[in-house]
């Protein structure tokens, strides 16, 4: 037998196995089928690209380790929605009630705690959100957790470094994790001066993992800062000159915020188990990582995280949730019209409903694929009463919702597959009419930077375009 023939059985058994592992799995059956037809059709590129891009069988075991075990977790979720519960009896605001039945339905989804005492700023662009982060590091006292996509290596990235290196020489203890892929551009000069001046630094999956495990599809895509346990900052902005207007697609539309309240603990202990999965290593809790807060402020929020730690991701069910609560609008900033078909169904269901559905999106492409699918998504819902308009200003890095004015969700996930069911994510879900109403006007200020998405333009699009749709979609269908 030839080395030839031998690898070609080697291949073909380990094929069917592979078939059988996806026959049995729970979870996105289309997926499965599809993955099982390439295999069947082409043995060697299918099993090359499986092992690249297709395993999901490994996920529970490889990021159980992430939080608490889960039946502590649910344990004292029902502890706490149980005084939830009991707490209605005593509200007599209708607004305030509705906002407490959500807050216990989405911590019956693996959410965070509902805390009602934070002040919230929003930040709709770079400049802003920079220069408040950056005053808050150099106010920094005791510690400073950083918890990135991207951040680059550039004048924006040099300034922060600066800041950081400054306060670990005045005691301040710093740790800063990056996400690998997203470290690819990262400032690797300047974080060995960190890592010298006493800074801790871990990448979210070594090199090694990115190169040689399937867990290089589950990217940590959240953004989070805290410094000192009293400030707070989760959104859709990475760190670089480009989240100041300053890259290729000129002006960055994005949205951020600024939590200071007792949230910001829970952004703390996102930070802490991330941290864990990532270094292996345990940070103490002790007293001054979660500082009390005391009265704040009136603004009312959740933490969601999803990723596939989680059995079933909040994140997605939060987006249902905010559909379902729909009575007049919803408004969506996305740069990834990608959701799978549940939420694509409600979405529209909502629509031919009478509620006013607009999305924004991009007008230019940033990930091809993903651009070619959005487009398609735009030319499915859009004959189900959806309004979907392309943003001409710059690009639209935006992550969020806002529902009839006084429900809204600010943070890292995107409206697409990838986002709701492979990465790491971090959401605000936010219960104000103060911040839902300054969301509202935001959106419905870019209006006036797009145009609405018609289906003559989808029809127009050239024989490349269509074969890039196809290519796309098909694409789409893998994850």
């Amino acid at each position: 037998m030839t080395i030839g023939v031998l690898l070609a059985l080697i291949v073909f058994f380990t094929d069917i196995l592979l078939i059988l592992v996806l026959i049995t799995l729970e979870g996105n059956r289309k997926s499965a089928l599809i993955w099982i037809a390439v295999l069947a059709f082409m043995p060697l590129a299918g099993f090359i690209l499986y092992l690249l891009f297709g395993q999901t069988f490994y996920r529970k075991k490889w990021f159980e380790v992430k939080g608490m075990p889960e039946d502590e977790i649910r344990e004292l979720n029902d502890k706490v929605i149980s005084l939830i519960d009991e707490g209605k009896k005593y509200v007599e605001d209708p607004l305030d009630k509705e906002y407490l039945d959500v807050a216990a339905t989405m911590m019956r989804a693996n959410a965070s705690y509902y805390i009602d005492d934070n002040d919230i700023t929003i930040y709709l662009d770079g400049n802003d959100k920079f220069k408040d982060l950056f005053e808050d590091l150099r106010n920094a006292k005791s510690f400073i957790h950083l918890e990135y996509y991207i951040v680059r290596d550039d004048v924006l990235v040099n300034e922060m470094m600066d800041i950081l290196i400054k306060k670990l020489n005045e005691g301040v203890e710093v740790r800063l994790m990056i996400d690998a892929i997203g470290m690819n551009s990262g400032p690797k000069t300047r974080i060995k001066e960190f890592k010298k001046a006493g800074g801790e630094f871990s990448l979210f999956h070594s090199m090694p993992t990115v190169l040689f495990s399937p867990r290089k599809n589950n990217r940590n895509h959240r953004k989070i800062a805290v410094i000192d346990g009293k400030v707070g900052y989760v959104g859709g902005y990475n760190i670089g000159d480009e989240y100041l207007g300053k890259g290729p697609f000129g002006f960055w539309r994005d949205t951020g915020t600024r939590v200071v309240g007792n949230s910001v603990a829970v952004m703390n202990m996102r930070f802490f188990m991330d941290w864990k999965y990532a270094t292996g290593k345990n940070i103490d809790v002790s007293a001054k990582y979660f500082p009390p807060c005391g009265n704040c402020g009136s603004d009312k929020m959740q933490l969601v995280s999803g990723g596939p730690d989680t059995k079933n991701n909040p994140i997605q069910k939060e987006y249902l949730k905010l559909v379902m609560l729909a009575k007049e609008t919803i408004y969506i900033h996305t740069p990834y019209l990608v959701p799978d078909q549940t939420l694509k169904d409600t979405l529209e269901l909502a629509a031919l409903s009478g509620v006013d559905v607009r999305i924004i999106i991009p007008d230019r492409v940033d990930h091809a694929f993903v651009y070619w699918s959005s487009l398609y998504n735009a030319h499915l819902m859009m004959r189900n009463n959806v309004k979907v308009y392309q943003y001409h200003r710059g690009f639209v890095h935006s992550k969020t919702f806002v529902v009839d004015g006084k429900f809204c969700s600010i943070g890292s996930a995107n409206l697409d597959e990838r986002s709701l069911k492979l990465n790491f994510e971090t959401n605000a879900m936010i219960y104000s009419e103060r911040i839902g109403e300054q969301m509202k006007q935001a959106f419905l200020d870019d209006l006036q930077y797009c145009t609405l998405y018609t289906e003559e333009q989808y029809q127009s699009r050239t024989l490349k375009e269509k074969f890039k749709t196809c290519i796309s979609t098909m694409m789409e269908s893998l994850q």
